[in-house]
C-alpha cells in the first residue's frame, strides 16, 4: 500500500514528460494582474493623447451640424472613417500594450513552452463524470473562493472611494470643467492602482497555491519511482547480467593473451601479472594479463600449460597488479625490477642446451 500512495516529489524526467503535455506551473491571475497594471499605467501616461484625439472627433462632429447642407450618404462615409482613425489612435496603443504584457507574462511563466498536447481532443473534457468531479474537487472550491474574495476586495474599495469623495462631486458644480475632470480622472487612477495592488496580492497568494497544487498533483509512488528508473537505466538484475556477461568475455580475451607472455610473476596465491616484452616492437614490458585470487590462479595454470615462466615476486606481483593496466607498459618506476626478472630469465634460457 506505501508503494501506491503518491508520496514522492516528481522526478527531473517526470517534469519533463508533463511539461511536454502542457501541464505546468502556471497562474492565470498573475497574467490579469500584469496586464491590469500595464493598461493602467499606459492609460495614465497616454490620457491627454487619448483626450485630444476625442476633442478632436467632437469638434469634427459639430463642423458637420454646423454646415447649412449636408450630403448624408457621403458625410456617413466621412463620418465613420474619422470614428475609425480616432478609435485605432486612442484605443489601438492601449490594447496593444494590454495584449503584448498578457504574452509576455504567460511566456515567462511557461518559459516559452508552445505545446499542442492540451489542443488536443480528449473524452475526459466532454465526459459528464468528470465533470460533475471537476466541479466538485478542490480546485473548483478554491476559484470559487478566488472569486468571491475578488468581488469582496473590488467592492470594499469602490465603497471607500466614494465615500471619501462623496462631499467632492457637489463642489465640481462650482469648479472649472476641465479642472473637475482632470481632478476626477486622478482619483480614478488612484483607485484603480489601488484595486491592482490589492490584486497583486491576491495573484501572489495564487502562485503559491497554483505551485503547491501543482506539485501535489505530479506526485510519483515509490513504485512509479521504480519503474522510471528501470526505463531510464535499465532492470539492476539485467544490468547485473550484462555486466557479468562482458566480464567473463573481457576475461576470456585476457586469457588468450596469456601463451604468448614472456613471464608471469606473482606472489604465492593472490597475484598473478602476464608480461610481454620484445624489444623489436615494445618501448617497455607490456602486462596481456593480471588477475587476483581465483584469476591469478587460472593465470598462473595457464602459463605453465604452455611453457610460460613463473616467477615468484611478492612484491613485485603486488606493484604490477595495483600500478598497471591491461595492454600498457609498465610504469618507468618498476622498470629496473622488471628488467632483473627477464635477465635473469634469459640467462637461464642460454644454460638451457
Amino acid at each position: 500500500m506505501a508503494d501506491g500512495q503518491k508520496t514522492e516529489k516528481a522526478t527531473p524526467k517526470k517534469r519533463r514528460d508533463e511539461r511536454k503535455k502542457g501541464n505546468i506551473f502556471f497562474s492565470n491571475d498573475a497574467v490579469s494582474v500584469v496586464v491590469l497594471l500595464v493598461s493602467f499605467l499606459v492609460l495614465r501616461l497616454s490620457a491627454n493623447w487619448i483626450a485630444a484625439q476625442i476633442y478632436e472627433f467632437l469638434r469634427y462632429c459639430m463642423d458637420l451640424i454646423t454646415q447649412p447642407s449636408m450630403e448624408v450618404p457621403a458625410e456617413g462615409s466621412g463620418l465613420f472613417i474619422h470614428l475609425l482613425g480616432t478609435f485605432v489612435k486612442a484605443a489601438v496603443p492601449l490594447m496593444a500594450a494590454a495584449a503584448a504584457a498578457g504574452v509576455v507574462a504567460t511566456f515567462f511563466q511557461t518559459k516559452l513552452l508552445v505545446s499542442g498536447e492540451s489542443l488536443r481532443p480528449k473524452l475526459s473534457r466532454i465526459s459528464p463524470l468528470q465533470g460533475v468531479k471537476r466541479l466538485f474537487s478542490l480546485r473548483s472550491v478554491v476559484e470559487a473562493l478566488k472569486g468571491l474574495l475578488k468581488i469582496a476586495v473590488l467592492l470594499i474599495l469602490i465603497f471607500r472611494y466614494i465615500t471619501n469623495v462623496l462631499d467632492l462631486f457637489t463642489k465640481y458644480l462650482y469648479t472649472d470643467l476641465l479642472a473637475a475632470c482632470a481632478h476626477l480622472f486622478e482619483e480614478s487612477f488612484l483607485l484603480s492602482m489601488q484595486i491592482g495592488a490589492a490584486f497583486a496580492v491576491l495573484a501572489a497568494a495564487d502562485i503559491f497555491y497554483q505551485w503547491w497544487d501543482y506539485e501535489r498533483q505530479i506526485r510519483m509512488s515509490k513504485q512509479e519511482i521504480k519503474e522510471e528508473f528501470k526505463q531510464t537505466e535499465g532492470d539492476p538484475k539485467i544490468k547485473g547480467k550484462i555486466k557479468e556477461t562482458q566480464r567473463k568475455m573481457a576475461q576470456s580475451r585476457m586469457m588468450q593473451q596469456v601463451p604468448k607472455a614472456d613471464v608471469v610473476i606473482r606472489n604465492p596465491t593472490h597475484f598473478a601479472v602476464a608480461l610481454r616484452y620484445q624489444p623489436d616492437r615494445d618501448p617497455a614490458p607490456i602486462v596481456l594479463a593480471k588477475g587476483q585470487d581465483e584469476l591469478a590462479a587460472r593465470i598462473v595454470r595457464t602459463a605453465e600449460e604452455h611453457k610460460v615462466a613463473v616467477v615468484e615476486n611478492v612484491p613485485l606481483a603486488r606493484a604490477l597488479y595495483a600500478s598497471t593496466d591491461l595492454n600498457q607498459v609498465i610504469p618507468p618506476e618498476l622498470y629496473n625490477a622488471v628488467a632483473e626478472v627477464l635477465v635473469y630469465l634469459y640467462r637461464m634460457d642460454q644454460k638451457i642446451p
